[in-house]
């Protein structure tokens, strides 16, 4: 008698985990970026968000590849390089009620897509902006990004000479809500922080080192495995707890800092670092800029802010997303236009 197969576990809206992924990777084995994938599906699963309502937008690289590895159910748009910003920017405005996650790259967003980049920080506009940072550009070869460190090393040799850009710092002192930095290779960490950044209504910007195992996963490179893992400093211990889940969050010692979050969730942080407030702007920025001078490379929540309202709360937009309005409500009639035009003579 054949036995039945056991019935698969189920999140708190009934599905199981399999409807939050993607198809087969085809990025290089041992890439962290499917290990961030990975964090994703599982974020989104545990939260229980229903993938219909979430859209995937990227641009391009192979970082901006990594939406088809994960929620095959959700909507997806892969845009021109360095654009996603602004297209994402127009489909939030129209679909409000939508969980925007974008993916983009170290070059997609610090180099061709960094003016787009600058004003969706400012904006505050209410989407999780992971970038999947490796420091080269891994579909052209694997020449430094701008987020290479002064004197890392190419596989060839070269050594880098320019300073580099800290997404986290600049998208700080901008104006996103939600800043942090974590490691794909932290499980823990990266998990943490993505169910954090769900249940936040404002900007996201993590930064996420995600080594090239092809061009820059060597000796000398200060974004391989081996560098993280012996250069990585937490600056706070994370703890999540989703409004539908009642477990505590035990901390031994430090001290603590409770966030509530939009949507009824708390975000716990431990300082590990000592006199850090994660709600100081000023004091993030500083933080980074020493850690910097002093040649660690810091993960954790930089800073965030609750309270600051989002893009769409300063527009005043109606409730009812704009993409279901029926056109009579979003044209102006012939009327309108003309009487626009006769208050400009």
């Amino acid at each position: 008698m054949a036995t039945a197969a056991p019935t698969p576990k189920v999140n708190r809206i009934g599905l199981p985990i399999v409807d939050y992924r993607g198809g087969k990777s085809t990025l290089c084995a041992g890439c962290g970026h499917n290990a961030i994938s990975e964090r994703i599906v599982d974020a989104m699963y545990e939260m229980g968000v229903e993938p219909e309502r979430v859209m995937k937008m990227s641009g391009i690289g192979c970082s901006s590849k990594s939406p088809a590895y994960f929620m095959s159910r959700a909507h997806s748009f892969n845009s021109v390089h360095g654009r996603m910003p602004s297209v994402t920017t127009g489909a939030v405005l129209a679909n409000s009620g939508m969980t925007a996650l974008g993916v983009s790259g170290d070059g997609d967003t610090a180099s061709i897509g960094a003016g787009q980049f600058v004003h969706l920080m400012r904006r505050n506009l209410p989407m999780i902006y992971i970038i999947e940072d490796n420091g080269v550009y891994g579909l052209t070869k694997g020449q430094f990004s701008a987020t290479a460190d002064i004197g890392s090393k190419l596989k060839t040799g070269v050594i880098n000479d320019l300073p580099p850009i800290d997404t986290c710092a600049l998208a700080i002192q901008l104006g996103a809500t939600f800043v942090g930095r974590s490691f794909s290779g932290d499980k823990k960490q990266l998990l943490t922080m993505l169910k954090a950044a769900i249940a936040h209504k404002g900007t996201v910007m993590l930064d996420v080192i995600s080594p090239c195992v092809t061009f820059n996963d060597h000796e000398g490179s200060t974004k391989s495995y081996k560098f993280m893992q012996e250069h990585d400093e937490p600056i706070n211990e994370v703890g999540f707890v989703p409004a539908f889940d009642d477990i505590a969050v035990d901390y031994a010692s430090g001290e603590v800092y409770d966030v509530q979050m939009h949507d009824g969730s708390s975000l716990r942080l431990r300082k590990l670092h000592e006199d850090y407030d994660p709600t100081n702007k000023a004091n993030a920025v500083r933080t980074l800029m020493e850690a910097s001078e002093n040649n660690e490379v810091l993960t954790g929540v930089f800073y965030i802010d609750t309270k600051k309202p989002s893009f769409t709360d300063q527009l005043n937009m109606v409730d009812q997303p704009l993409a279901t309005l029926p056109e009579s409500m979003v044209r102006p009639p012939k009327s309108a236009l003309e009487t626009l035009m006769t208050n400009l003579q």
